[in-house]
């Protein structure tokens, strides 16, 4: 099995609604780099690709046959305060403050303005979740 560079097994694909925002979003608001972009005859993305750390992920706008849709995604950052305060400074609104988790992370949630919930999270220890 051959998988591109920075992509992973799985990888999000998310179709929006004014994915230019999105995109937006994603560099300016969680610190994304945009690697590819393709876009439609309309002027539209068909696709954008922007890496999140280690990982890839691909935009597209919104269409009938493709309808925007939300989803939940755990995000690793270096450093989770101020990875959250990036995020609500570029439009994101709170879900739930940075905490210390009992597994050993320190997170907290944003909801982008497209409805998807990002759970903001800095790994405390170098070690597996315990069980």
């Amino acid at each position: 099995m051959h998988i591109p560079p920075n992509f992973n097994t799985v990888t999000p694909y998310f179709f929006v609604h004014d994915a230019q925002a999105f995109v937006r979003f994603l560099i300016e608001g969680l610190a994304g780099v945009e690697t590819c972009r393709t876009l439609r005859p309309d002027g539209q993305i068909a696709n954008a690709q922007i890496r999140l750390g280690g990982s890839t992920v691909m935009v597209s706008e919104a269409t009938a046959h493709y309808p925007a849709m939300s989803a939940s995604y755990y995000l690793y950052v270096e450093d989770a305060d101020a990875a959250m305060k990036r995020a609500l400074d570029h439009g994101a609104t709170l879900e739930m403050a940075v905490a210390d988790m009992p597994y050993d992370d320190r997170q907290g949630g944003v909801r982008d303005a497209h409805g998807n919930l990002w759970w903001i999270s800095q790994r405390l220890i170098d070690a597996p979740y315990s069980a």
